[in-house]
């Protein structure tokens, strides 16, 4: 995955959380992670990728950092089943900003969202996997970037 690739997803990151004022968040310099072992916080919404590109896109977050987000969006309800949908609205809305980049080949899956570390979730073997890892409220959620291109 080239460098060019992975800033679609962290100006996609950025973007969202741009809207969110006064929250303040820093994005991170991305980093390659280990396919047996994806890092994962208490709540991960996952997208699967289709088409030209197959893999995945996940956001993973702690409880505490979903429930600011969804105060600041106005929302009083920090409920699991609320923070479960928001990490999936998230993961979604940045997949979805990059399909409107790389076009109608680069196809999402509806969200899949986890709460605890998700067990079942495989990297793609031999694909590189890039986190990026945004700095927030003295949390560090991150969005997991793992595709591969069929050319």
């Amino acid at each position: 995955m080239k460098e060019k690739f992975v800033n679609v997803f962290v100006d996609g990151l950025v973007n969202y959380f741009q809207l969110l004022q006064p929250l303040e968040v820093e994005v991170g310099t991305p980093y390659l992670v280990d396919q047996k072992t994806p890092v994962s916080h208490d709540i991960t919404g996952i997208i699967g990728i289709s088409g030209k590109h197959r893999g995945v896109v996940y956001f993973t977050a702690p409880t505490s950092f979903l429930a600011h987000v969804a105060r600041i969006q106005g929302d009083p309800d920090v409920s699991a089943d609320n923070l479960l949908d928001l990490a999936g609205e998230i993961a979604n809305t940045i997949a979805g900003n990059a399909r409107s980049e790389f076009g109608k080949q680069f196809q999402i899956s509806v969200p899949l969202v986890v709460e605890g570390e998700p067990a079942n979730l495989r990297l793609p073997g031999g694909v590189r996997s890039y986190a990026i890892p945004m700095r927030c409220q003295g949390v560090t959620p991150i969005l997991v970037v793992c595709l591969e291109r069929d050319d």
